[in-house]
Parts: C-alpha cells; sequence; structure tokens
C-alpha cells in the first residue's frame, strides 16, 4: 500500500455472520478520490463499508484502510482507525437533547480532544463552511433535515479524516437538499484531500455529478466506466 491509497483490499470476502455476501473483492481508493457505491438492496454495499470502518471483521485477503491493517484490529485499535474516518449515515445520529455545538464538542471528545479552546475553534471553522454559521445553539430538532446532514458533515470532518464513509447519506433527503448535500461533501473533501466513498442508489446524482462508479453486483465488486440503468 503507497502512502496515495488510502484503501487497499486485495482478494478479500466479506461476511455478515456465516454468509457470504462479497466474494474476491480488490479495491483501491487514493488520496482525495471520490468514488460512487452502487448496487442493489442486498448487493454488499453496507457490508462492504462496515467492513472498511471495522464493524465486520475482515477474515481473509488483505485490507488496509488509512494505513490501518484491518486483519490486525482488536478492541483497542479499532477506535485509532475510526478517528482517521468521517462516517456519514442516512439517518442523522445526532443526539436530540444537545444541541448543534454540543453533539460536535461529544464527537470531539470521543476522539480525544481535549483543548477547549482548539475545539471551539474548530467547531467554528467547520460549521462556518457547511453554512451554519450563528446555528451552534440550535437543536436538532429545531433545523431541518438538510442542515442536520450538514451537522453530520461537520462532525465527519472535525478529526481531519482522511477517509469519509457515506452510507446512503441523502437518502431522506428531497432531490434539491440532496444536490446542495453531495456538492458541500465534495467541495469539502476536496479542500481538505480527503478521500470519499459514497454508497447510493440515486441514479440521478450519478448522472448529474460524475464521478468514479464501484458496483456491487452478484456478490462482486467491480469499476465501472459508464452508469448502467
Amino acid at each position: 500500500m503507497t502512502e496515495h491509497n488510502i484503501v487497499n483490499l486485495t482478494d478479500v470476502n466479506v461476511f455478515q455472520g456465516e454468509n457470504q455476501v462479497l466474494q474476491g473483492v480488490n479495491l483501491n481508493i487514493t488520496k482525495g478520490e471520490f468514488v460512487y457505491l452502487i448496487g442493489k438492496t442486498g448487493s454488499g454495499k453496507s457490508s462492504l463499508l462496515k467492513t472498511l470502518y471495522a464493524a465486520l471483521p475482515l477474515r481473509n485477503g488483505k485490507g488496509m484502510v488509512a494505513g490501518h491493517d484491518l486483519k490486525a484490529l482488536n478492541r483497542k485499535t479499532i477506535p485509532l482507525l475510526r478517528r482517521k474516518l468521517g462516517i456519514v449515515f442516512q439517518d442523522f445520529n445526532l443526539l436530540d437533547d444537545r444541541s448543534v455545538e454540543q453533539n460536535l464538542f461529544f464527537a470531539l471528545r470521543a476522539m480525544g480532544w481535549t483543548d477547549k479552546l482548539k475545539m471551539n475553534d474548530r467547531i467554528n471553522e467547520l460549521l462556518e463552511r457547511v453554512d451554519l454559521r450563528g446555528k451552534n445553539s440550535k437543536m436538532p430538532h429545531a433545523i431541518s433535515g438538510g442542515e442536520q446532514q450538514r451537522v453530520v458533515l461537520a462532525r465527519a470532518l472535525l478529526n481531519h479524516p482522511a477517509l469519509i464513509i457515506a452510507d446512503e447519506p441523502t437518502g431522506n433527503l428531497d432531490p434539491e437538499t440532496s444536490d446542495e448535500v453531495l456538492l458541500l461533501l465534495r467541495k469539502l473533501a476536496q479542500e481538505n484531500d480527503t478521500a470519499v466513498i459514497f454508497a447510493t442508489h440515486d441514479y440521478r446524482i450519478l448522472e448529474n455529478f460524475p464521478a468514479r462508479i464501484v458496483r456491487c453486483h452478484n456478490g462482486k465488486v467491480f469499476d465501472e466506466e459508464d452508469v448502467i440503468v
């Protein structure tokens, strides 16, 4: 794995329990690269992403993510990998009883930050970059779905991740808001030279905002140059 490869999987089989979901996966994602991950429901997209952030163990093959050997991870070292990742889900997973700012403080503390001044500066910097300046004290229920997902993007970027893993992050948003969130994510990732793997079933996004496409199909993972609907 070169220093430019953020993800490097070689001959990896992905399992959910005893059920093999994907076979012989070979996948490379380089620093700063944006990649769509597509496939039908049940094709293994989420299982592949869970393997990348070590929610599913790597049983065979070779896997390196953000400099960590997936096979060598254990309960103590998995958090070290995840500190190098930003993870965005379809459900916002914000703490409903805490403000936008408190949600981000909570995440920073979980990642080992202790300097309150630096934490405050980082939070304000990212809220400005996701166009949420002045929303610090707002509760999640008091802002729109698109704004909540912007908070999630800010949270994902807090620790200067090498890779953002986005699992259907626009699935609960209307098309216009989906486009805004996608473009913001691509812009922020490009500015930070952060790689992104973006799982989606929205072919409209793929057509309107082209990028490399990786497809899960019939237990395999492969690159494709053209979208096949």
